[in-house]
């Protein structure tokens, strides 16, 4: 039997944690997890950066790990998988201009296919349009890119995820252990112990 397959939309400057820890996680979980960049194939980088809170009136950034990518973007086809992880950070901003990317957020929409978005990636949410009439969280920052897409924006606790039909989102890398369980529950994982 083959692993359920989901794709990880990364970019340079992607955040290092929304990143890698839901592809380590699903990963340990038995999914196979495709992490494609546009214009990057298989075996190239991207750079990712760490975004803290430490006081500031917003997030600091530093340097984060080079994150590997292990599938070519052109040849992604949505019906090969059974969800979609849109991590933050600063990609998002730059990766919603990209049409190819607008177009596989819209089919995993159409679809109905699990969609986990944390922190900046709802910026790609609101791009594809598919946000009017829902609600969704993301970094506070965001707020006027979900609203101004039609949507309401969930502003909710920092370790915290939202979820509405096959949208699963949260405001940032703290969220991490809801986001993910609310994710898996919604591609039909059972976690027993």
């Amino acid at each position: 039997m083959t692993a359920k397959k989901l794709l990880l939309l990364a970019g340079d400057f992607t955040e290092d944690y929304e990143t890698m820890v839901p592809f380590q996680a699903l990963t340990m979980l038995g999914y196979q997890v495709d992490t494609v960049c546009p214009d990057k194939r298989a075996g190239d980088t991207v750079r990712t950066a760490i975004h803290d809170f430490e006081g500031d009136q917003t997030y600091t950034e530093k340097p984060g790990h080079n994150f590997a990518l292990n599938y070519d973007f052109d040849k992604v086809k949505v019906e090969d998988y059974v969800g979609l992880v849109i991590p933050g950070g600063r990609a998002p901003e730059y990766l919603r201009l990209n049409q190819r990317v607008i177009e596989i957020v819209q089919q995993f929409d159409k679809a109905q296919k699990p969609i986990a978005a944390v922190c900046h990636g709802a910026q790609i949410l609101a791009a594809a349009d598919v946000l009017k009439g829902r609600e969704c969280s993301a970094y506070p920052a965001c707020s006027p890119d979900v609203k101004m897409a039609g949507g309401t924006f969930m502003d909710i606790p920092v370790d915290q995820a939202h979820v509405q039909g096959n949208l699963v989102t949260a405001p940032a890398w703290p969220s991490h252990p809801a986001w993910l369980a609310a994710f898996v529950k919604l591609l039909g994982a059972q976690i027993t112990l």
